[in-house]
């Protein structure tokens, strides 16, 4: 957890919170850390290039959350830079929240989630809609050539804080794809055993 998430989210009335509940003390020592932007490490990088979904918030003009579910290939999310996530926005169900909320308030926050692993990342940035049509470059960077839905825009997020999630609640969830090798050397292990069984069996004597 780096001071520069907590500084950003522990408002007056969070610290309020904590004092009343008794986890003040134990924050109290990031209050005066400098408030430097974080950058992506490797770990952070590795852990972002591996995701095939996540979540996205927002927050409207008039002060109400959105979070939207995004999903892909893995890697849908690209690290530009240390300081820099980016994707590639498909044409979905086409009402555009996120895009207006974005317009109205650059603020943001993703969750990737590694469920087998038990692991879940947090990001805090300030988003803005980019027309790949004009950026053929980072169009290049974000669209993944697999895709079958149209793109209708990137959207790059400019990373201001990150933080690991303890992974104490989260249940343990796998994908087919994951799962797949497994269940077919349980087959293959199945199969070589009815054979095994009938080639052990005589026939009965008259």
């Amino acid at each position: 957890m780096t001071s520069r998430f907590l500084n950003l989210l522990f408002t007056p009335s969070i610290k309020a919170a904590q004092t009343e509940y008794g986890s003040r003390a134990g924050y109290s020592r990031h209050d005066q850390i400098a408030g430097e932007a974080d950058r992506l490490g490797e770990r952070e990088a590795q852990f972002i290039a591996t995701r095939d979904s996540f979540y996205m918030a927002t927050v409207g003009a008039d002060g109400w959350p959105y979070v939207q579910h995004r999903g892909g290939p893995p890697g849908l999310i690209k690290v530009l830079r240390p300081d820099r996530v980016g994707f590639a926005n498909y044409r979905g169900n086409r009402q555009y929240i996120s895009v207006g909320n974005i317009a109205d308030d650059s603020r943001v926050a993703l969750f990737l989630m590694d469920y087998p692993r038990r692991a879940r990342l947090k990001l805090l940035g300030r988003a803005r809609i980019v027309k790949l049509a004009e950026t053929p470059e980072l169009a290049q960077a974000l669209v993944d050539e697999a895709a079958r839905a149209p793109v209708e825009r990137g959207i790059v997020i400019d990373v201001e804080a990150y933080d690991w999630n303890c992974s104490q609640h989260i249940t343990p969830r796998f994908t087919l794809a994951e799962i797949a090798p497994t269940i077919a050397n349980l087959q293959a292990r199945i199969a070589e055993l009815e054979a095994e069984l009938a080639g052990s069996k005589t026939p009965a004597a008259d």
